[in-house]
């Protein structure tokens, strides 16, 4: 009798034994499956103007890449190359009231958003790559970004199409080669004003339809950089492409700042850094597909020169009326640090 008490009291501690460990593997299970609810998933599209081959898109890949990657999931970034969330003003809009999250707008469309951000797209502004990373990516830059806020946007850095170059029917050497032409220009107060201190008649035309409007002779040439002109084969309706190195252009990396607000603080972070990052390997596959992009112009029989150094002083003479018209909107301090800056370089 007392051997079959015995056996039921140790059976009976084993079963509380196997019912307590039951009870608390559900517990823990429980609590990794609330865990993994708590962790939410943010959407997070993101805009740019150029094809899906080009360095920009790729940037984009890489961006994409490190985000979700560095958070492992809980930000799915989804990429819209070739505009087709919309052209780049209108994404601008969108980002700005939250619908859109993130966009790579050129500097000199988001002039009617905050005059400063046109500081990029002076002519000759700046001598040499270098000179314009120092500028974008330091004191300056970051001023220029953080006036963004005050309108609901989060700019995070700079990315580039790089130096913009004349494309044209005509042979260009000098400014007065440009007299009473139909040149393409983009939305740009700026641009519109470099191309009338030079005497053209520029026509503001979007970039979807500037193939259509130089094969039709709405105008006879446009500026852009190498990749623009090769991706969007603005080369196949021109008869000349003149490394010109005029202006640079910038595009700013946009967020909204509604959306991302709302982040958590780590997570916001990752994108801020990321996009730096990304924006670094963007600049070098643009510097790198250059000579390519040349040759592609050349091949199809399109004549590439250079200008030289005295006809580009003659450019740069012509155009600096527009550095002095634009001083007040841009602000004189931000034009003074910069121009520090750039001959600090050069010393």
């Amino acid at each position: 009798m007392k051997k079959m008490l015995k056996l039921s009291v140790f059976i009976g501690l084993i079963l509380l034994i196997v019912g307590c460990g039951n009870n608390q593997t559900s517990e823990q299970n429980e609590a990794s499956a609330s865990e993994a609810e708590e962790k939410e998933v943010y959407e997070m599209k993101l805009h740019h103007d150029l094809a899906a081959d080009s360095p920009q898109h790729i940037g984009a890949e890489k961006f994409k890449e490190i985000v979700e990657e560095e958070t492992d999931g809980q930000v799915e970034v989804k990429l819209f190359p070739s505009g087709q969330l919309g052209d780049d003003v209108e994404v601008a809009e969108l980002i700005q009231n939250g619908s859109v999250e993130s966009g790579i707008i050129p500097t000199a469309k988001l002039s009617t958003f905050d005059a400063r951000m046109q500081l990029p797209d002076l002519p000759f502004i700046f001598p040499s790559r270098e000179a314009a990373y120092e500028v974008l990516d330091g004191e300056v830059g970051k001023e220029l970004l953080a006036g963004l806020e005050d309108i609901g946007l989060k700019g995070a850095s700079f990315w580039e199409s790089g130096f913009k170059q004349f494309t044209n029917n005509e042979r260009i050497e000098e400014p007065s080669d440009f007299e009473g032409l139909k040149i393409r220009t983009m939305e740009s107060p700026i641009v519109i004003k470099q191309f009338e201190a030079l005497g053209a008649n520029p026509v503001p035309i979007s970039f979807a339809e500037t193939y259509n409007s130089l094969q039709q002779n709405v105008v006879i040439g446009q500026e852009n950089p190498l990749v623009s002109i090769v991706k969007m084969k603005f080369y196949e309706v021109q008869d000349y492409t003149i490394l010109s190195n005029h202006g640079y252009l910038a595009y700013a990396f946009l967020l909204s700042k509604e959306w991302f607000e709302q982040l958590p603080s780590d997570i916001q972070t990752v994108i801020l850094d990321a996009s730096q990052e990304a924006a670094e390997f963007e600049r070098s596959e643009t510097m790198a597909q250059e000579e390519d992009f040349i040759k592609t112009i050349e091949d199809y029989g399109v004549e590439v020169y250079e200008l030289t150094p005295e006809q580009s002083e003659m450019f740069q003479e012509q155009t600096r009326s527009v550095h002095d018209e634009f001083a007040d909107e841009i602000g004189q301090d931000l034009l003074d640090k910069t121009y520090e800056i750039v001959e600090s370089m050069n010393e």
